[in-house]
């Protein structure tokens, strides 16, 4: 991917595409493709102190320029209260994104590549600076921008106190006042360390923060600058590194290296030879992360704010971890949710370091049975099936024996086999906004994607069971777990498909039903074990396509009903307001392309079948070079032109749209 001058000839151009890279434990760093931050947590290190939380900002990120005879060109880009700074855009050539970033400036004679790369699973940042002189002799400075705050926050000027010492000539050493367990060095393997004129740099003014109404402003600090010496004609490679690690490379280089071949290898080992599905490999490497307290693998909901969410975590899981072939890191996570269950419940987020996990999630359990069975039906070796024998099995008869017998936040079966979930104000599916006493979107009652899920975990457990038996005082027979199945099956089919509108109910109780057209229904459709005939199916999918489709994901909520609201955008409250009302999210799209294929299986063309699913996903591809390169993002706009919003990258929206891509596009049946 490369973005030369023509995506930037407006400053706010480049300011709204981003990067990111990752280090694997929770930790990474990003910008925009002109190099001028825009949020809070746009740095080159974020360093994660106990994988995969405790995330702070360490560099924030490096200016550069340069002096050739009597002048100097500022490879800067910064926004402040008198305007732009933009001399670094109109100095930058291109940048390019392949497996890591890249910017490529000039000026006169003088040309300058600078790539960035983590090392894997360090808390470190490399960049090597790969410079081509012309015929005078010039002077290269490079200007740290360094700072220790929690991601999410800023530092005033006067919050910036560290211990400062030299290793050697070319190691600074920071200390944290803060955090004295922390030890920052920053290495350079040419130059000199000179004391800039300016300690702080000051005020500087994030964009996308002023959109959102977020603490605007950032403050960072900058003792010195590294001045380096380029004679006429001269080739050069500098690496400049910043770490939190006792032992580091040095070696920019190396690391650039290690990095490239190791995402390539991804690539290689998934084996799809497409240009959307090999990005979205990339993608998905993003989010498997460690988690410290389990010493197994996680996945991060979204970059740059989420940790690991439990339903998250399952439905982005087979995209993440079996389309890529990634299967002893699907064992790891499966394995690390199983530990933590607790009255039937999935965590819905491990929190940060010393607090308990959260368990307010409905659909977590439900989501876990279907991640167990498509990691059977993608790897089924007698090992796996051993594996899941011993380490899974019984949590999965204890989660559905606390779903049939009640279980916190009002989570139990009802009389007719169906699931109640939600009293007062619990928000324990998706669609979980509260702003204090204000429960956004009430799902309180037998929401139907939950009952589907339901049914699924049951059908799954029809089969498992015949295959292992008990294995746990909580456990039920084949036939048991088969009649609880039938018995939910009939009373969906007949409560909660809607005549008058030809799709599925929302959200029904004993004396309401919510007739709101929502994404929620398609799964109904595209889980394993249908619960509705075909034309039932056929009716719901194409209702979802009428209504909800919003070219890069699905509308929440249909554009008639008078509580639409189509743009995420302004305050908090306001953005809460619309987060499950109208904006469009591109994970329940894979659900779609799913329902699509799977109704229309008796279409003898099947070429017509892949092409219309295509036409229904293609759109992300053109994303990927949009918002966060690369990257799928959370949320969408509902109205057009769709503009990105949310996380700019998220687990669940790459995780499915990878997975419908590689089952239902590429590999149709």
């Amino acid at each position: 991917m490369i973005f030369g001058k023509g995506f930037y000839k407006k400053i706010e151009d480049g300011v709204e595409r981003e990067w990111v890279i990752t280090n694997g434990i929770g930790g990474y760093g990003g910008s925009t493709i002109i190099n001028a931050r825009s949020r809070k947590h746009h740095a080159y290190l974020v360093a994660s102190l106990h994988a995969p939380v405790m995330r702070y900002a360490i560099l924030d990120k490096t200016d550069e320029e340069v002096n050739i005879g009597d002048r100097n060109y500022s490879f800067a880009t910064n926004m402040r209260a008198g305007g732009w700074n933009d001399e670094g855009q109109r100095y930058l050539q291109s940048f390019s994104y392949d497996e890591l970033p890249h910017f490529k400036y000039q000026a006169e004679g003088f040309f300058v590549t600078k790539t960035i790369a983590m090392e894997w699973e360090k808390n470190t940042v490399c960049i090597g600076y790969d410079i081509m002189n012309g015929d005078k002799p010039a002077e290269f400075i490079i200007r740290p921008m360094l700072t220790f705050r929690d991601h999410n926050l800023r530092l005033k000027d006067n919050e910036f106190k560290f211990k400062e010492e030299f290793e050697n000539s070319k190691t600074l050493k920071l200390v944290p006042k803060k955090n004295k367990d922390v030890n920052i060095s920053v290495y350079c393997s040419d130059g000199k360390f000179k004391k800039s004129e300016e300690k702080f740099d000051v005020d500087a003014i994030l964009q996308t923060e002023v959109k959102t109404g977020g603490d605007a402003v950032i403050n960072s600090y900058t003792p010195y600058e590294i001045k380096i010496k380029i004679k006429p004609f001269e080739h050069k490679k500098v690496s400049f590194v910043c770490s939190t690690e006792k032992k580091f490379c040095k070696d920019a280089f190396k690391t650039i290296e290690n990095e490239t071949d190791r995402i390539r290898n991804l690539v290689k080992t998934a084996e799809y030879n497409d240009e959307f599905a090999d990005t979205l490999v990339k993608a998905a490497d993003q989010f498997i992360v460690n988690r410290e307290s389990t010493g197994k693998k996680t996945i991060l909901a979204g970059y740059p704010w989420f940790t690991d969410w439990g339903r998250d975590t399952m439905i982005a899981f087979t995209g993440l971890t079996l389309s890529t072939k990634r299967f002893e890191d699907a064992r790891g996570i499966l394995k690390s949710f199983a530990m933590y269950v607790k009255n039937g419940l999935v965590p819905n987020m491990f929190p940060d370091e010393g607090l308990d996990p959260i368990y307010n999630t409905a659909d977590g359990s439900m989501w876990y049975f279907y991640a167990v069975y498509q990691y059977l039906k993608y790897t089924g070796s007698r090992e796996d099936y051993d594996f899941v024998e011993k380490e899974i099995y019984e949590k999965l008869e204890e989660i559905i024996y606390f779903y049939e017998h009640g279980t916190d936040f009002s989570i139990y079966m009802d009389k007719d086999g169906l699931i109640c979930a939600g009293d007062g104000y619990d928000q324990v599916t998706w669609m979980d906004v509260r702003v204090g006493t204000w429960v956004v979107t009430p799902r309180h009652g037998k929401p139907v994607e939950i009952n589907a899920l339901w049914y699924n975990a049951l059908k799954i457990m029809e089969e498992l069971s015949a295959k292992f038996g008990k294995k746990s005082k909580y456990g039920r027979t084949c036939k048991e777990y088969g009649e609880m199945a039938e018995k939910t099956r009939t009373s969906f089919a007949e409560k909660f498909y809607n005549k008058d509108k030809k799709c599925l109910y929302d959200v029904i109780s004993d004396t309401e039903k919510d007739d709101k057209i929502r994404p929620n229904q398609v799964y109904a459709v595209s889980l394993p074990f249908g619960i509705l005939d075909l034309e039932k199916e056929k009716n719901i999918v194409n209702r979802v396509i009428d209504d909800l489709y919003a070219t890069y994901g699905l509308r929440t909520l249909d554009k008639d009903n008078s509580e639409y609201k189509p743009y995420y955008k302004g305050k908090l409250h306001d953005r809460d307001g619309a987060y499950h009302q109208g904006t469009a999210w591109a994970f329940p799209l894979g659900a779609l392309i799913s329902a699509y294929v799977k109704v229309n299986r008796d279409n003898k063309d099947r070429e017509y079948v892949r092409e219309y699913a295509k036409n229904l996903i293609m759109p992300l591809k053109d994303h990927l070079n949009d918002g966060c390169i690369g990257q799928i993002a959370e949320i969408f706009d509902g109205n057009e032109p769709n503009i990105s919003r949310g996380t700019y990258a998220q687990a669940w929206s790459v995780g499915e749209i990878l997975r419908a891509y590689t089952e239902d596009v590429i590999n149709i049946k």
